[in-house]
């Protein structure tokens, strides 16, 4: 009686409005779904059929299905099962269990990496009771063990096991919440997402704001998919975001990091920006960005940035973190460099100084892994040897490791109207120009005024009767 009672307490009335998170499972044969198998990673097909030989079962999840679905080819393949790590891991030649929050399994394949998931289990107090007698014990006792949350609701540590109907409901997006069985050739659906997929929607699974209570991530990832894949954002998913954004404040550093990352990173930079501005996600997320993006010049050179970012990904090309981050943050650097330069301090040791300070202040709500702020700096403190176009500089800069991102970032400030349109076409001539060129360019090449030159600081010398010279003269010379 009492059990029931909790019961109907917990559970969602079907009848009454609001978010539902209990689904009902549908197996859509291909008729339905017409995925392209030779869009599908043959390693991904593998770890499947391995993980089901051995008696489990294993479907490709997640964003793969949906891109499939959508007739794109998946960049990364996931793979859902009801193994543990422990017993996914000796199924295969190369397979190491990772992570702390989450444990899974890297199962790789040369260059390749499939990343397989045990279900997750729900760790609410309907999932508590919608098990009986000693397994609903033992599973609570498990999760005090492997579950924790923080004061706001936030998932710190997840690793408790469930069923697949638990791990559907787990899941953020529907249009997420799609499995596919590559061997039977079969997509289960338990929240309508192929429906939401047609209609081209990004609906929660649940109610949308203690799904962001329980991850704030999810409201970026909610930009970065409505402007990868041009979809409508439910209006019951939409509605929490304006009150929840300062979760985000909670939000680990090192995590917030790899999600701009993937924001900057799916070749709609600009459009994912867009979105971030338009939910009201930017404001704190790149702190020393958001008074650029209040300023022509500086939103100018970052909207240049991010389009030459999109326009390599759509060429198939890589981009580089390092390059994107110190695009973003450059406005900035160079405020504070221009600053210490009119103070007096040298110009390269003032670069090197406002990359510190940038850098620190950015430290402590973006985590930048360290080699990415090595390379930034690089690219940074190279903007002001351009100028020194004399033969030992200009030499030694055409052989820098970090000329040809030093370059474009050269090129891009002199599109965005802060550089001179002059000093980026001359070092384009110049690293194309042959020995006889080179040397040709360098003895007509303009110079830095005076003014604009280092100085050496003053050296006094000290005379032989050891009399006071402080007010005696000294001489400067440049440094460079």
């Amino acid at each position: 009686m009492i059990r029931k009672f909790i019961s109907r307490l917990f559970t969602p009335n079907k009848n009454e409005d609001g978010p539902q998170r209990r689904g009902s499972r549908r197996d859509l044969p291909r008729a339905q779904h017409q995925i392209d198998a030779n869009r599908i990673s043959p390693n991904a097909r593998n770890t499947v059929q391995t993980l089901q030989q051995a008696g489990f079962e294993a479907y490709i999840v997640g964003g793969a299905v949906r891109d499939l679905l959508l007739g794109l080819k998946p960049k990364d393949f996931d793979v859902a099962t009801n193994a543990t790590p422990e017993q996914v891991k000796p199924l295969f030649k190369r397979a190491f269990i990772i992570g702390r929050r989450f444990r899974i399994v890297h199962v790789v394949y040369g260059r390749d990496i499939i990343e397989v998931s045990t279900y997750r289990a729900l760790h609410d107090a309907q999932a508590a009771e919608s098990v009986d007698g000693n397994e609903r014990t033992s599973r609570r006792a498990l999760a005090d063990k492997t579950l924790a949350v923080d004061s706001s609701g936030r998932v710190l540590r997840d690793n408790v096991w469930g069923t697949l109907d638990d791990d559907a409901e787990r899941r953020d997006f529907t249009v997420n919440a799609l499995y596919y069985d590559p061997i039977r050739d079969v997509v289960v659906d338990y929240h309508q997402g192929m429906k939401d997929l047609k209609e081209r929607r990004l609906r929660m699974i649940g109610d949308p704001a203690a799904r962001y209570r329980e991850d704030p991530v999810r409201m970026l990832r909610i930009a970065r998919f409505a402007a990868k894949l041009g979809f409508d954002i439910d209006p019951a998913t939409l509605a929490p975001i304006a009150s929840s954004a300062d979760l985000l404040a909670n939000v680990p550093a090192a995590r917030l990091f790899d999600e701009t990352i993937k924001l900057l990173q799916t070749g709609h930079a600009v459009a994912s920006l867009q979105q971030l501005r338009r939910l009201g996600l930017h404001h704190g997320l790149l702190p020393l960005l958001d008074p650029v993006l209040e300023k022509p010049e500086g939103e100018r050179f970052i909207m240049n940035a991010l389009q030459d970012t999109d326009a390599r990904i759509g060429q198939g090309k890589t981009a580089s973190p390092s390059f994107l981050f110190a695009c973003l943050l450059w406005h900035d650097v160079e405020q504070r460099w221009n600053a210490l330069r009119t103070e007096g301090t040298a110009p390269l040791m003032a670069l090197d100084q406002a990359a510190d300070e940038v850098l620190a202040a950015q430290a402590e709500r973006l985590a930048i892994q360290r080699r990415i702020a090595t390379d930034m700096r690089e690219i940074w403190s190279l903007q002001s040897r351009f100028e020194r176009r004399t033969p030992r500089y200009a030499n030694s800069l055409i052989a820098h490791p970090r000329f040809r991102a030093a370059y474009d970032f050269l090129s891009l400030r002199a599109r965005s109207g802060q550089a001179e349109p002059e000093l980026a076409s001359w070092w384009e001539a110049f690293q194309f120009a042959d020995a006889e060129g080179r040397a040709e360019m360098l003895a007509t090449a303009p110079q830095p005024s005076a003014a604009s030159k280092p100085k050496r600081r003053r050296r006094r010398k000290k005379p032989a009767d050891g009399s006071n010279t402080d007010d005696a003269p000294a001489q400067a010379s440049d440094s460079e």
